[in-house]
């Protein structure tokens, strides 16, 4: 049974650009990606992602706007076991809001979309991006 994990892909407007929020992690590869993480038993995806990103981030729901018809399923391998995310999509309603890091991650950026995807280095997640930001730029939330 893969493991699943929820969280936010969180986007703020300064003036004409669009950065996403990118965590560093504290551990393993030291990889990067949006708030998210391991789905608890009896908790539902959406409750996940919100707990998470304010353990992360340390964003609470009504800090963001969130567009729960705009989500996304990713579906990968980490060290040979299957893992499900998923992700929603969320504007920090303040762009000048900063995050608060948790210890699970040791550094943060705001950036555009193309640098998120060099950032993250994975293709799936490359075209989530991608899709989402051509949809905020045309206004289609």
């Amino acid at each position: 049974m893969a493991k699943r994990a929820a969280g936010f892909l969180i986007f703020r407007r300064l003036r004409e650009r669009i950065e996403y929020l990118m965590l560093q992690a504290s551990y393993g590869q030291h990889h990067w990606s949006p708030p998210k993480g391991h789905v608890d038993p009896g908790e539902d995806d959406y409750a996940t992602a919100l707990r998470e990103t304010t353990e992360e981030a340390g964003y609470a729901e009504s800090d963001l706007t969130i567009h729960r018809k705009q989500s996304c399923t990713l579906e990968y391998k980490v060290k040979g076991h299957d893992k499900v995310v998923v992700y929603w999509l969320a504007e920090l309603r303040n762009p000048s809001h900063e995050a608060k890091l948790s210890d699970e991650h040791q550094d943060m950026k705001w950036l555009d979309c193309d640098e998120a995807i060099k950032i993250a280095g994975y293709e799936d997640f490359a075209k989530m991006v991608r899709a989402f930001d051509a949809k905020i730029k045309a206004n289609e939330l």
